[in-house]
């Protein structure tokens, strides 16, 4: 599945939510701090973790990749 940004780039934590990954940002934390989360392929125990277009995040063999985020810098 794909999952929109309207930013350059968006937090791992605000990612699970905003994808419907998790039901809050207290299950994103706990869920990524005990490493249940994969950025592209691997654990990341970093809930502040940048998440940039064409990055992918699985939970529970559901993947999201992230799109958008056309903006100059």
């Amino acid at each position: 599945m794909e999952q929109p940004i309207h930013t350059a780039h968006i937090r791992l934590d605000a990612l699970l939510k905003l994808a419907g990954l998790v039901n809050s940002g207290g299950e994103a934390k706990q869920r990524i701090q005990e490493g249940e989360v994969y950025f592209n392929g691997a654990p990341c125990t970093m809930r502040g973790k940048k998440c940039y277009p064409g990055d992918k995040i699985s939970l529970d063999g559901t993947s999201v990749t992230v799109t958008g985020g056309e903006f100059s810098t």
